[in-house]
């Protein structure tokens, strides 16, 4: 049985009231789910909040979900969103900080940063914190999290050709970066 035939299978039990078959789910996805959010949010304890109230609104959700639909870019659709909603709110709380000390905000380590080894690895790791929000996130779920275009899309609550568009401006922004890095 494929994953998503056995995510069909979990994902229509669970629409029928099942808990364990949400908790499988749940358990089958949460490593791409908390990653997911922090590409989003760029914060561990804010990922990790997002993912976890990600699953809580999905699981309130299962009787929307659409019979026969994937899981997986349906769920990442609902942590994107949670974790952007967090990021927004972050940032609102950072800006009311800055104003009240009159301080510039420090930047947000990129996730992977910690991960990566190599002169080249943190070059490029640098070069994607140098991106923009939506740069970074459509790049780090297509090559980093090795969602396809349409999981993307679907976490990104955009149409495939948008990922498309965004991923090919991202890429060259990428390449300007590094060109610039190494100049």
């Amino acid at each position: 049985m494929t994953i998503e035939a056995a995510d069909a299978d979990l994902a229509a039990r669970a629409r029928a009231g099942d808990d364990a078959a949400f908790g499988m789910l749940v358990e089958r996805h949460q490593t791409v789910a908390f990653r997911t959010a922090y590409v989003v949010c760029g914060n561990a304890a804010d990922a990790e909040d997002a993912a976890q109230e990600a699953f809580i609104k999905a699981r309130a959700a299962m009787g929307r979900f659409r019979a026969g639909a994937p899981f997986r870019p349906w769920l990442l659709a609902i942590v994107a969103n949670e974790a952007r909603n967090r990021r927004r709110a972050a940032g609102r709380r950072s800006a009311l900080a800055v104003r009240a000390a009159a301080e510039p905000a420090a930047p947000v380590p990129l996730p992977e940063a910690a991960a990566l080894a190599g002169a080249e690895r943190r070059e490029l790791a640098a070069a994607l914190a140098r991106l923009g929000p939506e740069h970074r996130e459509v790049i780090t779920l297509r090559f980093l999290l090795d969602l396809s275009e349409a999981e993307c899309a679907a976490a990104l609550a955009c149409r495939p050709g948008t990922v498309k568009s965004r991923l090919s401006r991202a890429l060259e922004r990428l390449r300007l970066e590094l060109e610039g890095a190494r100049a």
